[in-house]
């Protein structure tokens, strides 16, 4: 338990005496009612009992920041990472900034942000392995980074970039609200060490003494409507109708009609050239992602054709399915359906905790898409392994089979759609998700079938022009969806508008590169569908797509602009993190920059202790490097 000094200075004391019975979005404040028995239950910190001691421990407390007062000396972020041991690349409280106009009338506005413990967390909900609890105590919204196991999806989700993804470690970790020093009467490290007194705490809707608004908002502060934070503001100086970010993200910041809020628009800040930057475009951390999504809606894809093409009796299906091809083709989805898996579980923090994503089957998308794709994968092989097999017996649990793999595929499927639309990136909060997710599934599911079917000679003119016609209205289908998603983003009042000024600038040339392969293979699907299949022209409308599916599913990923706190030069700066890693700045760490090294650590740490250490104590270093 924190020990508290006897000279605690005033300003570092807990004061509030009074509170209101609920905050402004209509929840009581009183996390657990008066008479509830868990009052009286001790309150464990560090293994460590207490009985109660704080009479508002049972009560939502939350941050207080008057921007008028703060003047960026991060003082705020040390105290944080002292007394959190936070490693130099990491911080759990942050400071950036917005500006506007220019000499000599300018202004600034410094943001000091950390976990704003909401009343609705969605990175509780969205964590597939439970690492996070809002307790009843303060309303704290604390994250365990043992359960973690890197996925990184809580950090999508959050709109105000509070969880911490670590590049070296491969967990999550994030503000505990110093919880421990709240059961003692004291205030969090990082309002203690405040300079300015710009960062307070308390009850949640208590304004300090001395300040006279509580605002939900600031400029720079994303929208609150997502998660209901538990932060207040006050910003009474006088600032410019717009104020924007010195970071690397396109974005500045409008005042609305109602010259209170401010609201994110497009900041054409890197002009309009045209560009490729197809190592930036390639090299995303989201590779793995790329070929997940990619391999397993192929599958999907080309499983529902061919089970429900012969399960309706569509003849160039059956024909296909009783020639020699038919076997070699399951074998082929399960290995790829396998690799798709073997990408996305390598790229966890702790690829040996995968079985933890199915603990909040509940909440978590992502849990219900794991499960969904297991469940797909469960019986896609069963399904293979009971053809090999004739007579009656083994065509019942064929079927079987294939019924468990078409409901993992629908629940899967749905799921693998549900889990990109995140209000915090407006980008891929648009339908065009689901379009362009269903559209590879029927392109490149029904164009493997017909590499398959060339590949042993039994590709013929019905199968071809059935096969080309599903892949030409996945195609159809996808461009629809990008259509619409332009009309959308493009004229967004959002961070949505930013990533489409990337899209057409930034990877300008890929981008219309991806369409061109695009249109082009549409229009020769929808003539191999109607003219006849030729086995030339197939290969190539397969190249095509396939061509244009990586491009599109690679800008899908590097494009997304969160609805993120504003940085400064360096500071939560993406582009100076990319700048930093590829010259060798990222070596030095109070730069506050770090390569991606959880992968490699653990690899080197194995062999090294294989080199090294007697055979009896090789197992049980083993077993600790696993557990670590």
């Amino acid at each position: 338990m924190f020990q508290r000094r006897e000279n605690e200075p005033e300003y570092a004391l807990l004061n509030d005496p009074e509170s209101k019975p609920q905050n402004r979005y209509g929840r009581p404040i009183e996390t657990v009612p008066v008479d509830d028995p868990r009052r009286q239950q001790p309150f464990v910190i560090n293994g460590e009992e207490l009985p109660p001691q704080n009479p508002n421990r049972y009560k939502q407390h939350g941050f207080y920041f008057n921007a008028d007062n703060c003047i960026a000396c991060h003082a705020c972020e040390a105290a944080c990472s002292e007394k959190n041991d936070v490693p130099p690349h990491l911080a759990f409280r942050s400071v950036g900034f917005v500006e506007g106009g220019t000499y000599p009338d300018y202004r600034r506005i410094n943001i000091s942000m950390a976990c704003n413990h909401c009343d609705n967390p969605v990175c509780l909900k969205g964590c597939p392995t439970r690492a996070y609890t809002k307790f009843a105590e303060y309303g704290a919204v604390l994250q365990d980074p043992d359960i973690c196991f890197g996925c990184g999806y809580c950090t999508w989700v959050c709109p105000y970039n509070a969880p911490q993804l670590d590049p070296v470690k491969g967990q999550v970790s994030k503000c505990n609200m110093c919880v421990d020093r709240l059961e003692v009467g004291l205030k969090p490290a990082c309002v203690s060490a405040c300079l300015g007194k710009a960062l307070d705490f308390g009850v949640v809707e208590n304004i300090p003494e001395g300040r006279i608004q509580a605002e939900t908002e600031i400029p720079g502060f994303p929208r609150t409507d997502i998660t209901h934070p538990n932060i207040r503001f006050q910003q009474m100086k006088s600032i410019q109708r717009e104020m924007v970010r010195v970071d690397d993200a396109p974005v500045k910041y409008h005042r609305a009609e109602d010259e209170k809020h401010y609201k994110p628009e497009l900041d054409p800040k890197k002009g309009y050239r045209r560009q490729w930057n197809w190592r930036k475009l390639l090299g995303s951390h989201e590779n793995a992602h790329i070929a997940f999504t990619l391999s397993v809606q192929t599958v999907m894809g080309a499983f529902a054709l061919l089970v429900l093409g012969g399960w309706l009796d569509i003849t160039p299906v059956v024909a296909f399915r009783a020639s020699s091809a038919w076997l070699p083709t399951l074998g082929i989805l399960l290995a790829v359906m396998a690799f798709g898996l073997f990408k996305l579980n390598m790229h966890l923090g702790k690829p040996h905790r995968f079985y933890r994503g199915f603990y909040n089957l509940r909440l978590s998308p992502v849990s219900r898409e794991i499960a969904g794709v297991s469940a797909f994968f469960g019986g896609l092989a069963g399904y293979t392994f009971f053809n090999l097999f004739p007579g009656g017996w083994a065509i019942v649990a064929q079927n079987l089979f294939a019924l468990v793999a078409l409901a993992g595929l629908g629940f899967g499927g749905y799921y693998m759609y549900r889990l990109y639309r995140i209000p915090a990136r407006p980008f891929w909060d648009h339908w065009q998700t689901a379009s362009s997710f269903v559209g590879t599934g029927l392109a490149l599911g029904s164009l493997l079938i017909g590499l398959l079917a060339l590949a042993f000679g039994v590709l013929d003119d019905r199968l071809g022009r059935l096969l080309a016609g599903i892949a030409a209205a996945g195609l159809a289908l996808e461009g629809a969806g990008l259509l619409a998603h332009a009309r959308v983003m493009g004229k967004a009042d959002s961070e949505g508008a930013a990533s489409w000024y990337e899209q057409i600038t930034t990877y300008g040339g890929p981008y219309w590169l991806r369409n061109g392969l695009l249109a082009t293979a549409l229009v020769l699907a929808c003539w191999q569908a109607f003219a006849g299949a030729n086995p030339g022209l197939f290969g190539l409308l397969a190249v095509l797509a396939v061509g244009a599916a990586i491009i599109g599913r690679a800008l899908f990923y590097v494009l997304v602009i969160p609805t993120t706190m504003p940085g400064a030069f360096f500071w939560r700066n993406k582009g100076f993190v990319e700048h930093a890693r590829e010259v060798g700045l990222a070596e030095m760490p109070q730069l506050g920059v770090a390569y991606e090294r959880h992968h490699a650590f653990r690899l080197d740490e194995l062999l090294q202790t294989i080199r090294e250490t007697p055979f009896s104590e090789k197992v049980a270093q083993f077993k600790a490097i696993l557990r670590g």
